[in-house]
């Protein structure tokens, strides 16, 4: 019997020890739970809260009125009466002529306000330029040869790819040579590189960075070259362990294609910084496009604010994203046809439907002014269309008209003789749009490719100008329900598309990195171009935590979610990029 309750109490012993350790580890386990969501919610709140609660606070310190717009000569505002200046501008274009609006000068108080609102650009939070050399920075190497560089696309694609390219010299130690410019492409343009950039400022910005000569010399004109497509979206590593050792046999090096053959991110501060200086300084447009540009921006801000408008609904896009709501069975097989019979194009069968539910089609001309009313934009509203042709015409582009009478172009802004130089030349009527989209007071792309990642980029750079990216995916879902007699315009439509594009008005933010779930080379496929946004490499503020030095590593533990709608991750993107 006391053997029994001894074995018992012995029992209740443990029972009770194996409580009391059940016990603290609950207690251990809520302790380290309630420390996790303390340090993820203390994230979440520097992330996304603490930046916009800083610009309030500095913004009632400095005593700064809501919508007051700067005047011209108020601090950093610029003339704009000589060339265009591109380089550290810390408050976004002027609106001084806003105030002497005639749209304006009729409105009530509320009115006025809500029309400033209109207008004003996103706080930006302190961000400048900051591509400064690091003091362990030196000039070019002794060279090891000399690149040739073949440009492909478009204007700004080729702009982006020859940014890369002098960082590729860098990087090799070689001499570039000027770029040759693509004659090939859908375009068909004969322009060189002197006719759209200013060759004599691009060699002599570079003098620090890297050797630049306009030709290459004679005696290696006959050499062997090693002809190379340099793999798409590298590191250094692959340059200085796959490209840097055909030196040994080659004095030359061609580089048979440009566009995305480096890295958005995981590369060394001081690359980063020379590729904004080369794509916001070094690689400026030729004298008569840039001062043509600056009459057309002029003539623009004459009679007030105005928007720059990227209509991409031109027959090259179409054709090669495949998109086809809103037009003609006939005009439907002509773009089949294009996009069959251009090789390069790898993929010829596409889903309109399917492409456009998904947000990768460009939003049709009437979409777009039901768009902008909706945002609350007036009638009077001055729009200028930085685009070629859009395919259809007149009747094509009635619908955003009627809702929009004075829309512009450069052929409605300047006359016949002006134009005359450059008519024949697409890339240089593109440059003089690239201008005119940079300066405007409000951009709009009804599609993101390389014109309207650069041009964000671009006002990105220049304070964070007022860039509105439409939200396509959800947009098209609220215009199907238009269709279908489901939803009509007015303040419910007007209600909905501006709550969505409340944060989509060109802020400062971080650069997104890859898709969730991408693996391999898709991952650098879906990260967000480098060009489209330069933070954090080549801006810094000191309202927020951003180091002037390297950047964040960049890695699957540390990356930024994107919309689908914001990246074409659809077959088309594999097939390579347009302008």
């Amino acid at each position: 019997m006391q053997q029994w309750q001894a074995q018992h109490q012995a029992v209740l012993g443990h029972g009770r020890r194996q409580k009391a350790r059940s016990g603290g580890g609950c207690l251990i386990r809520l302790l380290w739970i309630s420390g996790y969501l303390t340090v993820t919610l203390g994230a979440l709140f520097s992330t996304f809260f603490y930046p916009d609660l800083l610009s309030i606070l500095r913004t009632r310190n400095l005593n700064v009125q809501p919508y007051v717009l700067p005047k011209q000569g108020d601090l950093g505002v610029q003339t704009r009466t000589g060339e265009l200046s591109w380089k550290q501008e810390l408050i976004p274009p002027h609106l001084s002529r806003l105030e002497k609006s005639d749209v304006q000068s009729d409105l009530p108080d509320d009115k006025a306000l809500e029309f400033k609102k209109l207008w004003k650009p996103p706080p930006n939070r302190g961000f400048i330029p900051c591509v400064d050399k690091s003091p362990s920075y030196t000039g070019p190497a002794k060279s090891r040869g000399y690149l040739l560089v073949q440009s492909n696309g478009g204007l700004n694609q080729m702009r982006a790819g020859i940014c890369d390219m002098v960082a590729v010299a860098r990087i090799l130690n070689a001499t570039l040579v000027v770029p040759e410019l693509d004659k090939r492409s859908f375009w068909q343009d004969s322009s060189n590189f002197a006719d759209v950039f200013d060759v004599d400022y691009f060699i002599d910005a570079l003098k620090g960075d890297v050797n630049v000569v306009k030709t290459l010399p004679s005696e290696l004109v006959s050499a062997p070259k090693a002809v190379k497509q340099f793999q798409s979206w590298s590191n250094i590593k692959y340059y200085q362990e796959s490209i840097a050792p055909l030196w040994r046999e080659y004095k030359v090096i061609r580089a048979s294609k440009s566009d995305s053959r480096l890295a958005n991110n995981d590369l060394p501060s001081d690359i980063q910084k020379l590729r904004c200086r080369v794509h916001y300084n070094a690689l400026r447009f030729a004298p008569q496009i840039g001062s043509f540009g600056q009459k057309l921006v002029e003539k623009m801000r004459s009679d007030g604010p105005f928007i720059a408008l990227h209509l991409r609904y031109e027959k090259d896009m179409l054709a090669f994203s495949g998109c086809t709501y809103g037009l003609t069975e006939a005009e439907a097989d002509e773009l089949s046809s294009i996009r069959e019979h251009t090789a390069h194009w790898k993929v010829k069968d596409i889903n309109s439907t399917e492409q456009r539910s998904r947000g990768f089609c460009p939003l049709t001309p009437t979409e777009i002014g039901i768009f902008l009313r909706a945002l609350g934009y007036p009638n009077s509203t001055r729009i200028y269309i930085a685009a070629g042709e859009i395919y259809g015409g007149d009747e094509r582009i009635a619908g955003l008209i009627s809702r929009f009478p004075n829309v512009m172009r450069k052929e409605t802004v300047a006359s016949v003789e002006e134009l005359a130089p450059f008519v024949s030349h697409s890339t240089q009527l593109a440059a003089l749009d690239y201008i005119v989209s940079v300066e405007s007071d409000v951009f709009v792309p009804s599609y993101s490719g390389h014109m309207a990642r650069a041009v964000e980029g671009h006002r990105r750079y220049l304070g964070h100008r007022k860039t509105i990216t439409p939200d396509r995916k959800e947009l098209v879902a609220l215009f199907d329900m238009l269709d279908r007699g489901e939803l009509e315009e007015g303040p419910k439509l007007a209600e909905l598309i501006t709550e969505i594009h409340r944060r989509r008005q060109g802020s400062p933010r971080k650069r997104k990195g890859p898709l969730t779930g991408t693996k391999g080379r898709d991952r650098f496929r879906t990260e967000e171009a480098f060009y489209t946004n330069p933070l954090p490499d080549c801006l810094c503020s000191d309202l927020m935590t951003i180091s002037k030095g390297s950047p964040p590593a960049w890695n699957e533990t540390n990356k930024w979610s994107i919309a689908n709608n914001d990246l074409n991750t659809s077959r088309i993107l594999a097939s390579g990029q347009r302008q």
